[in-house]
């Protein structure tokens, strides 16, 4: 389950920011728009999908992941296909709603959330290597773009995405996911069911409960703090670096720092949620962020570039790993689709607004600096927050209920 679920996870590839970067430039050239329409072309694409999410969360608690997953991928596949035809900036919204929805939103919440129903013990570890593995074929995605798009042109790249997503996406779906332990009589972890002792209840606060705790807010500005920045840094990476003195191949290929930091930051954070309090692994992450917000300011050609992309790794693949990590074991999992499913339509629809205020500022001074300088403030402020709160402890109020309950019947 885990080697399927990173290969679900890199199968998002072709709806990521990092990858759809690559065609901006093209497309802009191609179709005749502007950087700022075509980011908001982004921003209403990535909006839309977000508003999917919770139902989507809410599907895969009511019909289990091998089922929802394999309409996702038929829907992400066709999504791309079509945009290898766009030639409005009308079509190329809709494939942004589509591709969005279901590549960056929809199908990597189903393979987390899988990750997440078969482990309990070892979930922190399960999920960092889940997400390790996926973030690093999404990072590593642009380079190979890159070429591709250089020979075959953005059309025929698009196209290629779309069958390679039905080939790889449906058949792993239907074929190899499986939706809980039980349904191959395990348990979590591996283990194999006990005939003598009867399984362990699952269990689990609702949505509205897990909305209301603190830690649940903190967790996802992280998220959404992350989505917004990494994603107007990377939707715009090309045309910031190259502004900074790189070469265009030099600063597609900076996604490879960004790719070894997001593998290393998420595995240790996974390894570190099953032992380490999430307020101090969201306070790392975000200033692992600001710290590359101030550093994009003067970033230069060798050690600083390559420092700047380990940041952004970093911060990216050390926050997700623990907010997959913590949901479960402080909201239990009987409704975790619907809870992750609104931390995902936050972080998706905060990815919209990035590239467009990027393009704005950038159009406006003719440098990304101020951009950059303006969102300082967002991670320092829910590195604060993370130190204020402490996480809740709702497992055990949740078996303190049922005793109490069970004892005055």
């Amino acid at each position: 389950m885990v080697g399927w679920s990173a290969l679900m996870v890199a199968a998002t590839a072709p709806g990521q920011t990092a990858a759809v970067s690559v065609f901006i430039d093209p497309m802009i050239a191609e179709l005749g728009v502007s950087r700022s329409a075509i980011s908001t072309a982004y921003l209403i694409g990535t909006l839309t999908g977000a508003v999917a999410m919770p139902f989507v969360g809410r599907m895969l608690d009511r019909f289990g992941v091998r089922r929802v997953m394999a309409g996702i991928g038929i829907v992400f596949s066709a999504a791309l296909c079509s945009l290898a035809a766009v030639s409005s900036i009308v079509g190329l919204t809709a494939g942004f709603v589509v591709i969005r929805m279901a590549g960056q939103g929809a199908l990597g919440l189903a393979a987390t959330t899988a990750v997440a129903l078969w482990f309990d013990r070892r979930r922190g570890t399960a999920v960092g290597i889940v997400s390790a593995v996926g973030a690093s074929a999404i990072s590593l995605a642009p380079v190979l773009l890159e070429s591709l798009v250089a020979d075959w042109g953005w059309r025929r790249t698009w196209l290629a995405e779309g069958i390679a997503i039905a080939v790889l996406v449906v058949p792993v779906a239907l074929l190899a996911m499986r939706n809980r332990p039980a349904d191959l009589g395990q348990q979590p972890d591996g283990k194999a069911a006990d005939q003598t002792t009867p399984p362990r209840a699952i269990w689990g606060v609702t949505r509205a409960v897990a909305l209301r705790t603190p830690f649940f807010w903190v967790v996802t500005a992280g998220i959404a703090a992350t989505g917004l920045l990494s994603t107007a840094i990377n939707f715009h990476q090309i045309s910031l670096l190259t502004a900074r003195g790189l070469s265009t191949v030099e600063a597609a290929a900076n996604f490879l720092p960004q790719t070894v930091a997001n593998l290393l930051g998420t595995l240790l954070t996974g390894m570190l949620a099953d032992r380490v309090r999430g307020q101090w692994l969201i306070a790392a992450s975000m200033t692992c962020l600001l710290a590359a917000l101030l550093l994009g300011t003067v970033v230069l050609p060798g050690v600083l570039a390559i420092l700047f992309g380990l940041l952004i790794g970093t911060a990216g693949g050390s926050i997700r790993a623990l907010e997959a990590a913590a949901f479960p074991r402080h909201f239990g999992t009987r409704h975790l689709g619907a809870i992750r499913g609104m931390v995902t339509s936050v972080s998706v629809g905060s990815t919209a607004f990035g590239p467009l205020l990027f393009a704005g500022l950038y159009q406006a001074t003719g440098s990304y600096t101020p951009a950059l300088l303006v969102a300082v403030p967002i991670p320092l402020a829910v590195v604060v927050a993370a130190l204020c709160i402490r996480p809740p402890n709702l497992e055990r109020e949740h078996h303190e209920r049922e005793r109490s309950g069970s004892a005055t019947g």
